[in-house]
């Protein structure tokens, strides 16, 4: 997930996300877009963003089929 702090639709994606992974038996990662300008740039208007394996699945809300869906796509 990509996010910065502070962002109220961040602590909402992080419980989506969470729950989802935990479900999925796989592991998460957050990035503060504000730590990297490359990011900040490219991505501080849609943020959270969700990617699976780099692939971008969501930003600002997480839809949670959408994103088990995508896992399930990455292990086949």
């Amino acid at each position: 997930m990509l996010g910065k702090p502070g962002c109220h639709l961040c602590d909402v994606a992080r419980e989506v996300i969470a729950r989802v992974v935990a479900d999925e038996g796989v592991r998460f990662e957050e990035r503060d877009i504000t730590r990297d300008e490359a990011l900040h740039a490219e991505y501080w208007e849609q943020i959270p963003v969700t990617l699976v394996n780099g692939v971008q699945v969501d930003y600002w809300r997480v839809n949670e089929a959408r994103l088990r869906a995508a896992i399930a796509k990455r292990r086949t």
